[in-house]
């Protein structure tokens, strides 16, 4: 058996009943890959994908430097077919590439704003659907809750993630007066007391200081969550340079959403009637140009090939930039490894 085929049979079942069991694709649970790499001073990245003319150069950028990589799909409860059709974009564009490089999907974040039951009850409704489309890792942004309402939203929802043992991710909830590190720690007791399984706890870059990091607060942060067994990752909203993001590599984040400079760099490929009437409908919405994009694509008009093969190159250019100030350069040669020896099988 192959290298490959090893780790082509950690692909969680969700994935393999989606992409079919022939598929040479390795699209594995984030979990798989926080273990191989524990010893490796790199985070996961994780890119958003906000049209899907940026795949293909997302994904060379991850061959080009041998990196293992996670593409977010930031709306997938956009409409009910949203999440089959990104997976099956993923899948299809690594397909053609015959990407054999470790990948994972994520879900998200998903905003839960209520614990009213209908609330709820949609959200869990939307995470089935998520998960049955082949997705490995949901976020949840509790940051409109309590820190009560958001151990009871998360306790609620999570359902879908234990059964098939996928990968959560939660965002802290209000801040009180003891700030981030006392939101934090109060949320992980509360999941931990009702034995929730979370895989990361997700800050943003706004919440660690205006323009210049807080590394001290970042670092309180990591270790009130390895304190609970859990791995923080960072949401980069900057549109700046990249180097800046080995700072969180060296505080002991374990994953970074590299989303700041994708949107405007999607929204360019457009010509500028097109862009003016998105940026118009995501005011009026409230959310960014780049991201309503994300969820308006299909009823656009197609981009011309000249359009794609910019839009292809920049992605590339972006992503390997993240990728190298993330530090995963080789990583994907270094968890294969060790996923493919024995022992290595996380199960």
């Amino acid at each position: 058996m192959s290298v490959l085929d090893k780790v082509l049979s950690l692909r969680p079942g969700n994935v393999v009943a989606r992409v079919g069991p022939g598929s040479r694709v390795p699209l594995l649970d984030p979990r798989e890959l926080l273990a191989a790499l524990e010893s490796t001073p790199m985070a996961l990245p994780c890119l958003p994908v906000l049209s899907k003319g940026s795949l293909p150069g997302l994904l060379g950028a991850a061959r080009a430097e041998d990196s293992v990589l996670g593409l977010s799909c930031p709306h997938p409860l956009a409409d009910r077919g949203a999440p089959e059709r990104f997976v099956r974009a993923v899948h299809a564009a690594a397909q053609e590439a015959e990407h054999t490089r470790p990948l994972f999907l994520q879900a998200g974040p998903l905003r839960v704003t209520s614990t009213d039951a209908d609330v709820l009850d949609a959200l869990q409704d939307g995470i089935f659907r998520v998960v049955d489309a082949g997705f490995a890792l949901v976020s949840l942004d509790l940051s409109r809750l309590t820190s009560y309402e958001a151990v009871e939203a998360v306790n609620a929802l999570v359902g879908p993630l234990k059964e098939r043992e996928l990968s959560l991710e939660v965002s802290p909830p209000q801040l009180s007066s003891g700030g981030l590190v006392d939101a934090c720690a109060t949320l992980l007791e509360g999941l931990a007391q009702w034995q929730v399984p979370l895989r990361f706890l997700r800050v943003s870059d706004a919440q660690l200081g205006e323009g210049e990091l807080d590394v001290d607060l970042l670092r309180q942060v990591v270790e009130t969550a390895a304190a609970k067994g859990v791995s923080v990752s960072v949401a980069e909203s900057s549109t700046g340079p990249a180097r800046g993001l080995s700072s969180y590599v060296a505080v002991g984040v374990r994953k970074v959403d590299r989303g700041g400079p994708f949107g405007p760099l999607a929204l360019r490929a457009w010509p500028p009637e097109v862009r003016e009437a998105v940026v118009a409908r995501a005011q009026a919405a409230g959310m960014p140009a780049g991201e309503l994009l994300s969820v308006l694509e299909e009823g656009l008009p197609p981009l011309s090939s000249s359009a794609r093969e910019t839009l292809e190159a920049l992605s590339f250019a972006e992503a390997t930039e993240a990728l190298v100030a993330l530090g995963a350069h080789r990583s994907s040669s270094v968890a294969m490894a060790f996923l493919a020896k024995p022992g290595g099988d996380l199960g």
